[in-house]
């Protein structure tokens, strides 16, 4: 039988956890063939959490209460590289809390490693549930990072992952502050089912414009040797046609090196040491009973 782990980081959020579980329980009844256990990263959260149970067709519920608050994308690489050294597992999914990761994608994650168990599966957003401005502001994301890095990254952190290419990414520095550049960059061949973006359960979305333009540009700083590299063959193709351009030439090359500066610096979120003893903010482990 093949064990299964589902990764879910929560900050406060527990009202939405508390209705994920009851929708994962339900949606994985049929699987008779895997054993799935969750895995919760309290992100040292502030509220109170509820009484939670266990249902039954879930194996075990374990939830790691942080000491600090460390953010949604270091909940993910604390969780894999825990996982890795402690738990024995042959897949690993990770997804959200708050509904906007549907659970019943679930299902589709699952066949496609049952039919191939060697490859990892990834979540590719065919259609979101946002308003128009962020949809435009995700469309440009995605835009500006195939121009800047040669790579199209569709995806978020709603995948499953292998075993082998977990342990693969479980040491990588990029980790700490983007899980889909670092598995764009670390896994060459994976799979992929078409996802939704659903709706949170509870609540506006925690996103600000500051953390999303943050996000967008770890993912860039991923591939910061490339960015600088065809930033540099644009910046020699605008000199050339600087004549047939004029100021507009000037104007880019300026907003490019600024570009590369600014990916420069969000590079260094990407902190080796801080993902290799990130079980120091461990406090303690909780497991749900029945």
């Amino acid at each position: 039988m093949k064990k299964i782990i589902i990764l879910i980081p929560v900050y406060n959020d527990w009202e939405s956890f508390k209705k994920l579980i009851l929708e994962i329980n339900e949606i994985i009844k049929d699987f008779k063939e895997v054993l799935i256990d969750c895995f919760v990263i309290n992100d040292a959260s502030t509220i109170n959490q509820p009484d939670l149970k266990k249902p039954k067709n879930i194996g075990s519920i374990k939830i790691l209460n942080m000491k600090k608050n460390k953010g949604h994308a270091r909940c993910n690489a604390f969780g894999i590289r825990y996982l890795i050294k402690k738990e024995k597992f042959d897949f690993l999914i990770l997804m959200d809390g708050d509904g906007e990761d549907r659970p019943i994608e679930i299902k589709s994650l699952i066949n496609q490693i049952l039919k191939n168990p060697n490859l990892s599966v990834v979540a590719k957003r065919v259609k979101r549930s946002e308003g128009p401005f962020f949809q435009f502001l995700y469309f440009m994301h995605k835009l500006i990072t195939l121009i800047l890095t040669g790579e199209k990254i569709n995806f978020g952190n709603y995948s499953c992952l292998t075993r082998k290419d977990a342990e693969t990414i479980s040491s990588k520095a990029n980790l700490w502050s983007s899980y889909s550049g670092t598995v764009k960059k670390n896994i060459k061949n994976f799979g992929f089912i078409n996802s939704t973006r659903g709706n949170r359960y509870f609540g506006p979305s925690k996103m600000s414009f500051f953390k999303l333009l943050i996000h967008s540009l770890s993912i860039i700083a991923v591939f910061k040797f490339k960015v600088f590299f065809r930033s540099s063959i644009i910046i020699f193709l605008l000199i050339y046609l600087n004549k047939y351009l004029g100021v507009i030439t000037l104007v880019t090359i300026l907003g490019l090196l600024i570009l590369n500066l600014i990916i420069f610096i969000v590079s260094f979120r990407a902190k080796k040491e801080e993902l290799i003893n990130s079980q120091e903010n461990l406090n303690n482990i909780q497991t749900l009973e029945h």
